[in-house]
């Protein structure tokens, strides 16, 4: 389950800084590399930081598995992505670059929507030495 930060809550504790660590299930149809899927859920391990304007930035690491396919020699893998996720919350903000935030609360699935789908990889393949079969060979 993804989590929402009460930016109203976390001021009126004087708790301008924290850490949020969760596992949640990503969209299957995130995943467009044909024969492969997610491979359980996402972890995320998250720092936000309020600021005086009651902007948020929330930084952290993703990482989360793909199985299915190897897109050079059609083998069955598995691959474990990682990486980092930073985003930028404006309250009753426009929303064009940055995150908007209403009634003092983030919902967080639009940013880590983006966050997966930007560390996807364009194929999965199942080792750095993976060969492929050449088709081109006469027998």
């Amino acid at each position: 389950m993804i989590p929402e930060l009460d930016v109203r809550r976390c001021n009126a504790e004087k708790k301008y800084t924290g850490e949020l660590v969760f596992d949640f299930e990503p969209e299957q149809s995130l995943v467009d590399i044909p024969y492969v899927s997610p491979d359980g859920p996402v972890s995320a391990r998250l720092h936000y930081n309020i600021l005086e304007d009651d902007s948020v930035e929330i930084a952290g690491t993703l990482s989360f598995a793909l199985k299915g396919l190897c897109s050079r020699c059609l083998k069955e893998t598995r691959q474990v992505v990682a990486g980092e996720a930073e985003g930028y919350f404006i309250p009753n903000g426009n929303g064009e670059e940055d995150y908007a935030y209403r009634n003092g609360v983030i919902d967080l699935r639009e940013f880590l929507r983006d966050a997966v789908l930007f560390l996807l990889p364009a194929r999965l393949i199942c080792s750095e030495t993976c060969t492929a079969p050449d088709y081109n060979e006469e027998e």
